[in-house]
């Protein structure tokens, strides 16, 4: 044997040396060494499709990801989070690619960004990458946290160019249609510094969200809103051609709508400024989002009556999605408050499941819901980021159980499991 055990032994070592490494630390390895390839993900009709076949996925909402990494200190909270993920078999996550004017503001002023948090999206889409993990990256907020909207106003009030102070004039002041289009274009043709690949080019990028939540409750009729929409998602269809666009809606019917009064929420919604099908039928709009809050929306404090609006709303929407627009619809946000008077976690996970066989169904049947991003996920050490929806999941067994279910569930109905995400092949690999 080549000079008999005095060469064996050590062979032999460092070969038992090789194989603990790789036993406890083998799927480190492969995310840090492998080139994890991602195609762009893709529509035809109703569905969404990845390297031609049908793409149904799980996923997750961890808005808070560029601003920690911006901080060296909370920097490791990104790649905590994605590998958690990506162990749970979630394929998609829904982050911000804004933040204007406050604490760690990409957009410090219109036109101006800070180039450290930029570094930090960079971040954040190359280690996403690494996990196999895609993003819906949201591009303004309608809220005011992280700047949004009335951060714009008060830009365009502050510099004599603003027509209102009114929030709503975001939609429609020109100036301030200005200033978010330079800053759609920054965004989109960034070009990564670690990855050296422009974000319009980056498959790990899902596609890309307008606005969280948009309303404009000064103009009832939604036509304002409708403006926008139709402008804005022809200037990112002109500069990006590679990824999906949705708007960011919530899913309420508009005033000429007669599911207003069957299935929204409650009479108000419908006067908001938004239309569903409206806001989601133009061309340039590829897929519908819907998020599900009925303990925010509704005044009924009754869990099972929540339960059959969460049905409900969901069924008319992937309906909606089927034969009105003819695209595919994803439940962008849902989660259940723990500030009701009656909540407790079981109550959480009953309502999870709802949402979670619902998408299973649709995914089965072919129908248009293909996806859906729990509110929100988190990881040790994070209360700063927490709200009242907020869940660690691994801390509650049965939670933790229901969304790695679903993983496989929706894995196993696009038949075989994708070889460049390793994670989801292990887990539902030994879930058989």
């Amino acid at each position: 044997m080549l000079g008999g055990n005095g060469v064996v032994y050590p062979i032999v070592g460092f070969a038992s040396c090789v194989a603990f490494i790789y036993l406890s630390f083998g799927d480190l390895w492969i995310n840090i060494h492998g080139d994890t390839k991602l195609s762009f993900v893709e529509r035809n009709g109703t569905q969404f499709i990845v390297d031609g076949r049908p793409f149904y996925f799980n996923g997750w909402n961890s808005y808070w990801m560029m601003d920690h990494a911006a901080d060296d200190f909370r920097r490791g909270k990104v790649r905590e989070m994605l590998q958690a993920g990506a162990r749970m078999g979630l394929t998609v996550c829904r982050t911000w690619a804004f933040n204007d004017g406050e604490y760690n503001a990409l957009q410090i002023t219109p036109g101006r960004f800070d180039e450290r948090v930029f570094r930090a999206l960079d971040h954040v889409i190359a280690e996403s990458r690494r996990y196999g993990i895609r993003l819906v990256l949201c591009l303004v907020n309608n809220l005011q946290a992280y700047g949004g909207k009335t951060q714009y106003v008060k830009w365009a009030w502050e510099e004599g160019v603003g027509l209102s102070s009114s929030n709503d004039s975001f939609f429609y002041d020109p100036s301030i249609r200005r200033y978010f289009k330079h800053y759609v274009k920054t965004v989109l043709t960034r070009k990564n510094t670690l990855t050296g690949v422009e974000y319009r080019d980056d498959p790990t990028i899902f596609g890309w969200e307008l606005i969280n939540e948009p309303r404009c409750i000064t103009d009832k009729s939604g036509d304002t809103l409708q403006d926008w929409i139709e402008e804005m998602s022809t200037f990112v269809k002109s500069i990006d051609r590679n990824h999906l666009l949705t708007v960011g809606l919530e899913g309420f019917y508009g005033p000429k709508s007669p599911k207003r009064l069957t299935v929204n929420p409650e009479f108000w919604a419908s006067d908001v400024g938004t239309d569903f099908i409206r806001n989601s039928k133009l061309s340039t709009v590829d897929f519908a989002s819907v998020h599900i809050y009925p303990d925010h929306w509704t005044h009924n404090p009754d869990f099972e009556y929540k339960l059959k609006f969460v049905a409900k709303w969901m069924l008319s929407h992937i309906e909606d999605g089927d034969k009105e627009l003819k695209k595919p619809v994803m439940f962008t946000e849902f989660g259940l408050s723990t500030e009701n008077r009656d909540f407790t976690p079981a109550q959480r996970d009953r309502f999870y499941k709802v949402i979670l066989d619902i998408m299973h169904k649709s995914a089965v049947r072919n129908k248009s819901g293909a996806g859906s991003l729990v509110w929100q996920f988190l990881v040790d050490g994070m209360e700063e980021s927490n709200d009242d929806f907020g869940i660690i999941p691994w801390k509650r067994q049965s939670t933790y159980q229901l969304f790695t279910e679903q993983s496989c569930k929706l894995a196993r109905v696009q038949g075989a499991l994708p070889t460049q995400l390793y994670y989801l092949r292990k887990l539902c690999t030994r879930r058989r």
